[in-house]
């Protein structure tokens, strides 16, 4: 059917499809956050399996990303996008009807491997599309609507919320997955690469694995002690997988990690950064939604209009990167940029024991840090990549954002729940007999910030004691998590700071860089399969 259309509608009509890809992970990544204390009321969900339904995703896409890009290059690209984005409405489908808490994170994940493979190869769709004097353009275009879609995410799921129950946050994506599955099937080409690299299945297997086990061992320690075997035995078996993924990937010569990218000093440094930024980025929200919903007692609309005070500098910020990447040395802009989200999330923390005002300033700068920093980051991360893996770089790069984001957040979120349920039975340790008990069963709801429920339980005398204990949580785990942007920044300073460095050598890169450059550039800063 593309025969039919002209070079510049079928073109039109390609960007089209792989935008709105883009929008729709990266619209859920946020969606979903708002709706998660809904979620907990009406499934009955526990902390550790609200996480779940974030880490989940997160886990499929690290997973996947990697084997989707070496899939499309042998396979087609198109053929293997055009199933992505079927498996991503499956999915949607899925988890607006999922009826339990573990139905709602298995279909999460599925969501997760079809939003692998879209992010995967989207780009590489692009390339192929637009001529080379075109291309900067269409890439610009792709990047600025993925970002919209993290934006729209908060306020989207805010307005829906109002009106309507969680999966709706679920159903939105339905005509923008129908749009782009159509414009696909229609205007998008089909692509591959005739001498792609083997896909490297015990590599991808090993990963995985260790991965899922890691997360399982510390999202399980919120309810059960580190001695006990569903957490001692998952954080074992992830260490030893993930060594093994490591001994693997050196002997193997189709790496889907090949050795040359660990002594690449920018994308090493780069993939940290990614991780720790991220990773921060989403423990911190997660408790941040939390506690203007659960405890602050916000209307899922007011909770979803702050964060404008965060997106709308985020845009801001990203259109001006390139300015700044011209004028100033990358290991400026990538420090200062992240020290500034630093103290953004930082004065998060402090929710609960300061004015709004505060919370508010620290979104801000949480948005224009990020906003000034990825551009620079994903700029340099490939300068060091030798020529030959830029496919595998830009696969590993996309998957470190969502290892830090699923790992993280399992180890923030484990560190909230243990505070604050610490906290509380340090409080309530003095009372007697039965009210004692009851009191020691309403930990969990605590350390999710379900205030309402415990004074249900309780009583109207133990709310304080209940908001305490969890803004004890709540404000040591956003506090790791801006340490964690903070120490970004340190290895920001260390990594891209090459001696002799010049602002116009990294605005002008040599061609061949241009070249390796090419598979990541452009990309949104919250566009978590960078």
């Amino acid at each position: 059917m593309s025969l039919s259309l002209t070079e510049s509608r079928r073109r039109r009509l390609t960007l089209f499809a792989m935008c709105m890809a883009t929008f729709m992970t990266s619209l859920d990544l946020t969606i979903v956050n708002v709706a998660l204390p809904s979620m907990q009321s009406e499934l009955h969900m526990s902390a550790a399996e609200l996480e779940w339904v974030i880490s989940a995703y997160s886990l499929s896409l690290a997973a996947i990303i990697p084997a989707s890009g070496a899939l499309g290059d042998r396979y087609g690209r198109k053929r293997v996008f055009l199933t992505g984005m079927i498996v991503f409405l499956i999915g949607v489908i899925a988890c607006a009807v999922a009826w339990n808490a573990a139905s709602l994170i298995a279909f999460r994940a599925v969501q997760g491997v079809g939003g692998a493979a879209m992010l995967a190869l989207a780009l590489s769709i692009i390339t192929e599309t637009y001529p080379q004097e075109r291309r900067a353009g269409a890439i610009g275009a792709w990047a600025a609507i993925g970002g919209t879609g993290f934006g729209a995410g908060p306020v989207g799921g805010g307005i829906l919320l109002t009106f309507f129950d969680w999966p709706s946050v679920f159903w939105i994506n339905l005509p923008f997955a129908a749009l782009g599955i159509a414009c696909t099937a229609v205007a998008v080409r089909e692509s591959r690469n005739p001498h792609a690299r083997k896909l490297d299945v015990p590599g991808m297997s090993l990963s995985a694995l260790g991965l899922l086990c890691l997360t399982l061992g510390f999202v399980e320690s919120s309810d059960h002690p580190w001695g006990a075997l569903l957490v001692a035995v998952p954080l074992v078996a992830g260490v030893a997988l993930l060594l093994a993924f490591f001994w693997w990937e050196r002997r193997t010569p189709h790496a889907m990690l090949p050795p040359a990218l660990l002594r690449a000093r920018s994308f090493a440094s780069a993939s940290g950064i990614y991780m720790l930024c991220y990773g921060g980025m989403s423990g911190a929200l997660f408790w941040v939604t939390l506690y203007f919903q659960n405890v602050a007692d916000w209307s899922v609309l007011r909770t979803g209009l702050s964060w404008l005070f965060m997106n709308i500098p985020f845009l801001a910020m990203a259109q001006f990167g390139g300015r700044l990447d011209s004028r100033f040395r990358a290991s400026t802009v990538a420090t200062l940029g992240t020290l500034v989200a630093a103290v953004g999330v930082f004065l998060l923390s402090l929710a609960g024991t300061t004015p709004f005002v505060v919370s508010a300033l620290g979104y801000v700068l949480y948005g224009s840090g990020f906003g000034t920093f990825v551009p620079a980051v994903t700029h340099v991360a490939m300068r060091d990549v030798p020529a030959g893996v830029s496919g595998a770089a830009s696969g590993v790069l996309n998957a470190s954002r969502q290892i830090g984001s699923s790992v993280c957040l399992a180890v923030l979120g484990t560190v909230g729940v243990n505070a604050s349920v610490s906290a509380w039975q340090g409080k309530v340790s003095e009372l007697g007999g039965a009210q004692h008990a009851a009191a020691l069963g309403q930990s969990h709801n605590v350390s999710g910030g379900g205030v309402h429920t415990v004074v249900q339980a309780l009583g109207a005398p133990f709310r304080q004691t209940a908001v305490d204990s969890f803004l004890h949580g709540y404000q040591l785990a956003v506090g790791i998590a801006a340490a964690c942007t903070a120490v970004a920044a340190g290895l920001a300073w260390r990594g891209f700071r090459h001696r002799g460095e010049r602002p116009q050598d990294e605005a002008h890169p040599a061609p061949a860089a241009q070249e390796r450059e090419a598979t990541v550039a452009g990309k949104g800063p919250h566009q978590r399969s960078e």
